[in-house]
C-alpha cells in the first residue's frame, strides 16, 4: 500500500474551508505532515496564523508530565497565544466562552492512540460543546488509529463513573478514529453543531501504524513507541493501583512492580495463565518520579510478542489479579483524587463501572467479567451505522 495521506495533509493541499475565515485550532507537537512540519505551522503557511491556539494535557509542546496542570503560554513558534484546556481545576478543561469570541471554525488535529482514557478526545469533546453553545463550526482533521480500527474491548461508562477519562461513550479500546468519534458524539451529544471531518486518504481499520508510511511522534511523555500504545489500554489500570506502571522509567506501561512484589512468582503465574501475544519477565527498576520514585522496584516486563492476538485490557485486568491474589497484605487501590474526582476509585473512572474493582476485591474469575464486557462490545458495534469512515 501507499503511504497514508492524514486529514491535515488533505488541508493543507486545499485550505479553502479555513481561508479567509478567523480559526482557531486544538492540537499539540505531534500533530504533524509527513515531511514532520507541525500542523500549526504548516496550516499557518497556506491560511495566515490561528487566532487562538488550544492546547490539551501535556501542553503544546507535550512535555508536562500526566495530570499536571498547564498553563497558558504565547506560542514560539507562531507567537499566537496558547490556551490550555488541562489546568488546576475541572473547570478549566472547557474552553471559556471569551477564548472563543470572534471565532468560526475550530479546527482539531491530536492524535489519539486508540484508548477511551487516553485524554485528548475528551479535550475534542468538551470543545465540541463549546462549539454548538457558541455556534462556532469544528473541522476535524483525522490520522489513523495507531493500533488498528479492528479490536474493541473494555464495559461501557455507567452513571455515577463518568470523568475526563470516561468521557467518551465508547469501549475502553475503541476501535475508532477521532474524526469518528467526533460524528458518534455528534449524533449522541451534539445534534446543533456545524461538524466538518476531513478523512485520511489510504488508510484501512486493519492498518498499524507503522504500515502508514508516517513518522511516529510520541503524542505524550510516557507514550514513546508504537508498543506502548499497544499495551496502553489495558496497562494503563495499574495507575489505579499502588503499584508503579514504569513512570519515571525508560519502559513506562511495560513495566510494573513495587518494593514488595514478588516478581518471579508473579511472572510464574502471568504465563500460567497462557493469554496470547505477550510474553512476561521478572525484573527490577528504580523509577526516577511518580509512584515508588527512588525506590528499587521488583515486578513484571510486559513484552509483545503477537499484537494481533494480544487482548490489551484482558492483559491488564489478568495483571492486576494476579498481584492483588499474591500479595493481599500490601496490594491496594490508589486513594489520591484522579483526573480531578476524589469520591470515585480510580479503577472505576478508567473502566467506567465498579465491576473490575469488585471482581478483583471479591476473588471472582477474570474471564467471566470479560465476556460480559464482549457482549457489550458488541451491543456498541451495532450501533456504529453511519459512524465508520474506513473499510477493513
Amino acid at each position: 500500500m501507499g503511504r497514508v495521506v492524514t486529514g491535515l495533509e488533505v488541508l493543507v493541499d486545499e485550505p479553502t474551508v479555513i481561508s479567509g475565515r478567523r480559526w482557531a485550532l486544538l492540537s499539540n507537537h505531534a500533530a504533524v505532515t509527513a515531511s514532520l512540519a507541525p500542523a500549526r505551522s504548516a496550516l499557518t503557511h497556506v491560511a495566515g496564523p490561528p487566532a487562538l491556539l488550544l492546547a490539551p494535557e501535556h501542553g503544546l509542546d507535550g512535555v508536562v508530565q500526566d495530570m499536571v496542570a498547564v498553563t497558558d503560554e504565547l506560542d514560539a513558534v507562531t507567537g499566537v497565544p496558547v490556551r490550555s484546556l488541562y489546568g488546576h481545576t475541572a473547570a478549566a478543561l472547557e474552553p471559556r466562552s471569551e477564548d472563543l469570541e470572534g471565532v468560526e471554525v475550530v479546527v482539531v488535529d491530536v492524535p489519539d492512540i486508540g484508548s477511551r482514557y487516553y485524554t485528548f478526545a475528551a479535550t475534542m469533546d468538551a470543545v465540541m460543546a463549546s462549539c454548538q453553545a457558541a455556534g462556532i463550526q469544528v473541522l476535524v482533521l483525522d490520522r489513523p488509529n495507531p493500533i488498528t480500527g479492528t479490536v474493541r474491548e473494555g464495559g461501557p461508562v455507567v452513571a455515577g463513573c463518568e470523568s475526563f477519562v470516561s468521557r467518551i461513550p465508547t469501549p475502553v479500546r475503541h476501535g475508532l478514529t477521532l474524526a469518528e468519534i467526533a460524528l458518534l458524539l455528534q449524533r449522541e451529544r451534539y445534534p446543533n453543531l456545524e461538524l466538518g471531518v476531513i478523512p485520511c486518504h489510504g488508510w484501512s481499520r486493519a492498518v498499524w501504524w507503522d504500515e502508514t508510511g508516517l513518522p511516529w511522534v510520541p503524542p505524550s511523555p510516557n507514550m514513546p513507541t508504537l508498543e506502548t500504545a499497544v499495551l496502553y489500554p489495558g496497562l494503563c489500570l495499574v495507575e489505579a493501583t499502588t503499584l508503579s506502571e514504569g513512570r519515571g522509567t525508560t519502559r513506562p506501561f511495560h513495566l510494573v512492580g513495587a518494593p514488595w512484589v514478588k516478581a518471579e512468582a508473579t511472572v510464574e503465574a502471568m504465563r500460567d495463565l497462557g493469554l496470547p501475544g505477550a510474553a512476561f519477565r521478572a525484573t527490577r527498576f528504580r523509577p526516577q518520579f511518580g509512584k515508588h520514585a527512588g525506590e528499587i522496584c521488583a515486578g513484571v516486563e510486559l513484552h509483545v510478542t503477537d499484537r494481533r492476538r494480544l487482548e490489551s485490557v484482558a492483559l491488564g485486568l489478568h495483571l492486576l489479579n494476579v498481584v492483588a491474589d499474591l500479595h493481599s497484605d500490601r496490594f491496594g487501590w490508589r486513594t489520591e483524587p484522579y483526573e480531578f474526582v476524589a469520591d470515585v476509585p480510580a479503577l472505576d473512572l478508567l473502566t467506567g463501572s465498579p465491576e473490575a474493582r469488585r471482581c478483583i476485591e471479591d476473588g471472582k474469575p477474570v474471564d467471566d467479567l470479560l465476556a460480559s464486557w464482549h457482549a457489550r462490545v458488541v451491543e456498541f458495534e451495532a450501533t456504529l451505522d453511519g459512524i465508520l469512515l474506513y473499510h477493513e
